[in-house]
């Protein structure tokens, strides 16, 4: 009877140290106004070219010949190439350089960074009239990077193919938060302008989606912090054994003694 207490205390122990208190608020999205029609999302703006990034950028006309000078030739070994959707066609990159220029074919230097898909293609379409009759200007991001770490179920760095990503749409990539995510606690890291921005998400609030960190931009690193669940039992996996291995010492010490005494 004596073990039998003994074990039970043992076990209560044990699962006292295993256990981390956590409520539902700690782990629901959205607990603010989850019901109300009167929340707005953020408005999507287009996201401007910066130093290194890599466009792929293919033109096109009536005449495909008097548009071939205006392509850079496709299937190379350079380390930019990427490959198309089809998996057939490598085409060459123009890396934004540090002045934000890139060189293109007959026109020369262009100024792209700061400016946006649709700015590019403009300007682009406007130079060629004077030597492609209707010219079509197509204007593809290659780097268009989002990384995630932390306390997701698939970290990771992602190449998105459209310029167009909600914060919610990364973290699904990532396979969603794992149950030890601080959902009240996401860190973003944008670089703008050579530095480094900080942000926190609560992502346990609904007004998350009229933030203007919303939408992503290229090369957002996404933090998600564990919880203190997570932290605990991170701690407790550490020292586990050996408390428990104390702690049953201990009983049997106890019980021994009270045995002797009867």
């Amino acid at each position: 009877m004596i073990m039998k207490c003994c074990k039970l205390i043992i076990t209560i122990i044990a699962l006292s140290v295993l256990s981390s208190c956590a409520s539902r608020k700690d782990y629901i999205y959205f607990q603010d106004e989850m019901y109300s029609d009167n929340v707005e999302m953020s408005k999507y703006q287009q996201l401007t070219y910066k130093t290194d990034d890599l466009l792929i950028i293919t033109i096109s006309g009536l005449d495909p010949e008097a548009a071939r000078p205006f392509n850079l030739p496709a299937a190379s070994t350079n380390n930019n190439d990427v490959t198309s959707a089809q998996g057939q066609l490598r085409l060459q990159t123009y890396l934004v350089d540090y002045d934000g220029f890139i060189d293109f074919p007959v026109l020369g230097k262009l100024k792209i960074a700061g400016l946006t898909r649709t700015q590019v293609t403009d300007m682009l379409t406007n130079q060629l009239r004077d030597y492609l009759k209707d010219p079509i200007v197509n204007v593809r991001l290659a780097n268009f990077n989002v990384t995630i770490i932390g306390e997701v179920n698939n970290p990771g760095t992602f190449n998105i193919q459209d310029e167009r990503i909600t914060l919610l749409e990364a973290l699904g990539l990532a396979g969603d938060l794992s149950i030890y995510g601080k959902r009240s606690n996401v860190l973003l890291i944008r670089e703008n302008e050579g530095k480094k921005k900080f942000a926190k998400i609560d992502l346990t609030s609904i007004n998350t989606i009229n933030s203007p960190l919303f939408y992503l931009q290229q090369n957002d690193v996404i933090y998600v912090e564990p919880n203190n669940a997570k932290i605990r039992q991170a701690s407790y996996s550490q020292n586990n054994s050996v408390v428990i291995s104390a702690i049953g010492t201990l009983t049997t010490i106890i019980a021994v003694f009270l045995v002797n005494r009867n």
